[in-house]
């Protein structure tokens, strides 16, 4: 008996050992299986994150342009505005000297329009100039005292007239007044400026010496920091030291003659017009 049950018991802890080793190599031959799986399932998870990598560098080089672009628009603004700022004078060569009283942005047809708001006090008028239009319209700051200095030179010297028709030479004069340039508005003045001793003017000579005079005296006026009747007496100051018009001058190798020596024939060809 004691044999027996030995042998039994000997059988059934080896058939228990049998069925754990079994059981061992299914669960080791499922985790192989499994590990198999995964790095089958990781080889397309690596391809696709390398494709996303890839995408990705054109999608970091446009925001690096965007950047760049951002950082450069500042750049953009100083360039158009061309150093103007709110409050300066400025010479605005159709309407002479005004102020920058701010510079706004407005939306025109769905874009954005930046402009300098720009105040004509004596015209008692307000122009809006788009910043990017400076350049094309001829807006300039204000002349250097150096500049000024020449022109108020330019008036002591004598007056060059052409033998043209009247008409012609109006226009010549009003190209000058609105060029902006103030050496040029200076010739005007001294060549249409009449003294007390010579032919009165004729009704346009009158109106576009009077246009130059004061768009010369308004800017030496505020070069200057004096009011505009102090500029007007510096001006005829320097008009009265220039040669003495009073007699008949020849024609130089020009073709150009003195005041008086014309004096006539543009009041003449001024009621003929």
């Amino acid at each position: 008996m004691p044999s027996k049950t030995a042998k039994v018991a000997a059988k059934t802890a080896a058939s228990k050992t049998a069925v754990k080793t079994a059981a061992l190599k299914a669960a080791a031959s499922k985790g192989a299986s499994a590990s198999r799986g995964a790095s089958r399932t990781a080889k397309p998870a690596a391809k696709s994150a390398a494709k996303t990598a890839v995408a990705s560098k054109p999608a970091a080089k446009s925001a690096a342009k965007t950047s760049a672009l951002r950082v450069e628009e500042p750049k953009k603004v100083l360039t158009q505005r061309q150093g103007f700022k709110t409050n300066e004078f400025v010479v605005y060569p159709a309407h002479g000297v005004g102020q920058i009283l701010a510079i706004e942005e407005q939306e025109i047809a769905g874009a954005k329009l930046e402009l300098f708001v720009i105040n004509f006090m004596k015209d008692k008028m307000t122009l809006r100039v788009p910043t990017a239009k400076i350049a094309n319209v001829g807006m300039r700051k204000l002349s250097e005292p150096g500049l000024v200095k020449r022109a108020l030179e330019t008036l002591k010297g004598r007056a060059r007239i052409k033998r043209t028709m009247w008409s012609r030479r109006a226009q010549e004069y009003e190209a000058k007044i609105n060029s902006g340039d103030i050496v040029a508005i200076a010739e005007v003045v001294r060549d249409l400026y009449r003294s007390e001793s010579q032919p009165e003017q004729s009704y346009s000579e009158r109106q576009l010496y009077e246009a130059a005079l004061d768009r010369l005296s308004r800017e030496i006026a505020v070069v200057q920091h004096v009011t505009e009747t102090e500029a007007v007496k510096e001006i005829e100051g320097q008009l009265a030291k220039s040669p003495r018009r009073g007699a008949k001058a020849e024609a130089d190798a020009d073709g150009d003659i003195d005041a008086d020596a014309d004096g006539d024939d543009a009041a003449v060809a001024d009621e003929a017009a």
